[in-house]
């Protein structure tokens, strides 16, 4: 576990909890500026007790900070966002272990009356990049993480996508590179671009963890590749003004963002005659603003939502 304090004065006084494949991160603040305390917790397999640790943080925090005004969760998936659904609140499908079917929103907001936003870790990712990082006064964008899973935040006209479910755009099904027949590692899809580039994916076919493997190792071409598919999917479907590639995967290794932005031009093929796609692309595909933190502060900007919308804003 690590912890972080910071101090400023600032309102209102927000929490967050960003659930998170491999840990979960605590925080409370009012934005990147004024982070008063953070803390890391191992997600495990065990989902009641880490909720449980979580939750002891919170009411922990709650008696040594000033009144907390709103709570932001942004949870990894896929999760259940309707909220005339008898499961709302709860993560579903996924495939890390001891996770599948469990109510995340229920223990986390037991005993409070606090507003508390709740949404897909990328969505809080993307509204936070909007609303403190590199997507700043921009209506529409993508936010992409590439690290123990492959998600995708996506903002159309200033506000997250959802119909039936939210998206889950780590999981479509892309043109393979050619000559590669590695099945992919994905329980549900085999190679699609979870299967493919994910820091789980790339372990599997390489032999090694994502952040050994040499920055000129093969694998990372096809990495780039399926990125690249994926992009080319987001940038004919909603039309982006900026795209922000972030996660443990993407941002470990540098030479990976250069790649992906050649695998996205080749793969549209001139169809596109747009400066984001042209000389532009350096500023159309880049890395978050806010960093390794863009996950954590987008459960921060569900809490501020989550008080805005309360509060009649």
């Amino acid at each position: 576990m690590s912890a972080r304090v910071y101090m400023t004065e600032q309102r209102p006084l927000l929490a967050g909890v960003e659930l998170g494949g491999t840990k979960c991160v605590c925080l409370i603040g009012t934005g990147p500026g004024d982070i008063r305390a953070q803390l890391s917790i191992p997600t495990g397999d065990d989902a009641a007790a880490t909720l449980a640790r979580i939750k002891a943080t919170l009411d922990d925090w709650k008696h040594q900070h000033e009144r907390v005004r709103a709570l932001g969760i942004a949870s990894f998936g896929p999760i259940d966002l309707s909220r005339r659904s008898a499961t709302y609140g709860s993560i579903s499908s996924t495939p890390k272990p001891g996770w599948a079917h469990t109510d995340v929103l229920g223990p986390l907001s037991r005993g409070g009356a606090l507003p508390v936003g709740f949404d897909t870790d990328v969505n809080g990712a993307a509204l936070a990049e909007r609303r403190w990082g590199a997507a700043q006064g921009l209506d529409d964008l993508a936010y992409i993480t590439v690290g123990t899973g492959i998600g995708a935040g996506l903002i159309v006209g200033g506000h997250t996508v959802f119909g039936c479910n939210h998206t889950e755009l780590g999981h479509v099904r892309i043109a393979r590179a050619p000559g590669d027949k590695w099945p992919g590692n994905c329980p549900f899809h085999g190679d699609c671009v979870e299967g493919l580039a994910s820091g789980p994916a790339i372990a599997a076919r390489t032999g090694m963890p994502a952040t050994e493997v040499p920055p000129d190792h093969p694998a990372w071409d096809l990495v780039a590749h399926a990125l690249g598919q994926l992009l080319h999917t987001i940038v004919l479907g909603t039309a982006p003004k900026r795209i922000l590639v972030g996660g443990g995967v993407a941002t470990g290794q540098p030479a990976l963002l250069p790649r992906v932005r050649q695998k996205l031009r080749a793969s549209l093929n001139g169809y596109l005659e747009i400066d984001e796609l042209g000389d532009g692309i350096d500023r159309y595909i880049v890395a978050p603003g806010l960093g390794e933190l863009a996950g954590p502060l987008g459960a921060l900007a569900l809490a501020a939502d989550a008080y805005a919308l309360a509060a009649g804003k």
